[in-house]
C-alpha cells in the first residue's frame, strides 16, 4: 500500500507543474489558486458527507486546520505560482524537493527528532545541487531566476510548517481527508479575502487549455495528490513521505524539456544528481519508526 501511496504521489504531483504554468496568463494567480481549492473541497465534503465520513473538529483542530489551510492550500501556492512566472515548472519542482530537508529540520524543531550527520549532508548535497543547477542564470546575476528561487524556497518551506500541522492532525486521531476538505476550504476563504481587500478580480479563462488544467489540479492534484501525500505523512513520517519529493524533478524536467524548451547542461544534470543524491541521504537516515517518534514525543498542542 505505501509503494502504490508514492507512485501516485509522484505521478501526480511530477505532473502539477506544468498544469500551474498553464495556468498563467489573463486569471490572477490567486483566482486560480481559489478556484483549484474550492473546487476540491466541495468534491471532498460532497463524497464524505455522501459516505458519512467526514469527522467532528474540536474549536482548537478548526484553528490548527485553518493554519494548514494557509500554509498548505494558500500561501505555499501563491509562492509556487508566482515562481513559475520567473523559471520553469520543471525548475520550480526542483527547489520543492528541498521538502525532504525542510522536513527534516522542522521535525527536529516541532517534535524534537534527531538530525543525524547523513541528514546535514544531505542538506549540503542539496544546496550544492541547487547552484549547479541554476549556475548560469546566478553568475549572470539573473533577478528573475533569484526570484523564481526565491518565492519556490518560501513555498516549500510553507509547504513544510503544513506537513507539521499534518502530522499532528494524524497524531490526534484526525483522517486526511477530513482535515484536507476543511484545510482547502480555509485556504480558499484566506486567499478569497486577500483578493477581496487588494482589489484582485475575478475572472475565469474558459480556454480547454486553462479549464483542463484546473479539473486536473483539483481533483488528481488536490484531492487525491494531498490525500495520498498526507496519509504516507501520517504513516511513515513526514521526513520520510518527502522523499517522494526527490522523483519529482525527473518527472516534471522531462516535461518541461518537451513543453517549455528547458535546455540541459552537464553542469545542470550534475547539479540534479546532487540534490537527488541529497535527499536520499535524508530519506536513508537511520531513525525511530513513524509512529513511535510521534507518540514518544510531545505533539503539537490541541
Amino acid at each position: 500500500m505505501t509503494v502504490s501511496l508514492y507512485a501516485l504521489t509522484v505521478l501526480i504531483w511530477g505532473t502539477t507543474w506544468i498544469a500551474i504554468k498553464l495556468q498563467l496568463g489573463a486569471v490572477p494567480i490567486e483566482a486560480s489558486i481559489i478556484y483549484r481549492f474550492t473546487l476540491a473541497a466541495a468534491l471532498l465534503f460532497a463524497w464524505l458527507l455522501a459516505r458519512r465520513r467526514l469527522q467532528r473538529l474540536s474549536a482548537a483542530d478548526h484553528l490548527w486546520t485553518l493554519a494548514q489551510g494557509a500554509c498548505l492550500f494558500c500561501i505555499n501556492f501563491v509562492c509556487f505560482y508566482t515562481a513559475t512566472g520567473y523559471i520553469s515548472s520543471g525548475t520550480v519542482s526542483v527547489v520543492f524537493s528541498a521538502a525532504t530537508v525542510f522536513n527534516a529540520v522542522n521535525g527536529r524543531i516541532f517534535f524534537g527528532r534527531a538530525l543525524s550527520a547523513r541528514m546535514l549532508g544531505g542538506a549540503a548535497f542539496g544546496v550544492l545541487g541547487l547552484t549547479l543547477l541554476f549556475w548560469r542564470e546566478l553568475a549572470g546575476g539573473n533577478s528573475d531566476t533569484l526570484r523564481g528561487i526565491g518565492y519556490a524556497a518560501l513555498g516549500t518551506l510553507c509547504f513544510s510548517f503544513g506537513n507539521m500541522i499534518s502530522a499532528r492532525h494524524q497524531a490526534h486521531g484526525l483522517r486526511p481527508l477530513s482535515s484536507n476538505a476543511w484545510g482547502m476550504l480555509y485556504g480558499a476563504l484566506l486567499l478569497t479575502l486577500w483578493a477581496w481587500l487588494h482589489g484582485i478580480s475575478f475572472r475565469i479563462d474558459s480556454t480547454p487549455v486553462y479549464l483542463g488544467a484546473l479539473l486536473y489540479l483539483a481533483i488528481p492534484g488536490s484531492v487525491i495528490g494531498f490525500t495520498a501525500y498526507l496519509t504516507l505523512v501520517g504513516r511513515i513520517g513526514a521526513e520520510r513521505a518527502a522523499y517522494a519529493t526527490v522523483l519529482f524533478p525527473v518527472v516534471a524536467l522531462s516535461i518541461s524539456s518537451l513543453v517549455e524548451g528547458y535546455r540541459w547542461t552537464p553542469l545542470a544534470g550534475a547539479g540534479l544528481t546532487l540534490v537527488m543524491a541529497g535527499n536520499v541521504l535524508v530519506f536513508a537516515a537511520p531513525r525511530a519508526p513513524a509512529a513511535a517518534a510521534i507518540s514518544a514525543r510531545p505533539a503539537l498542542p490541541r
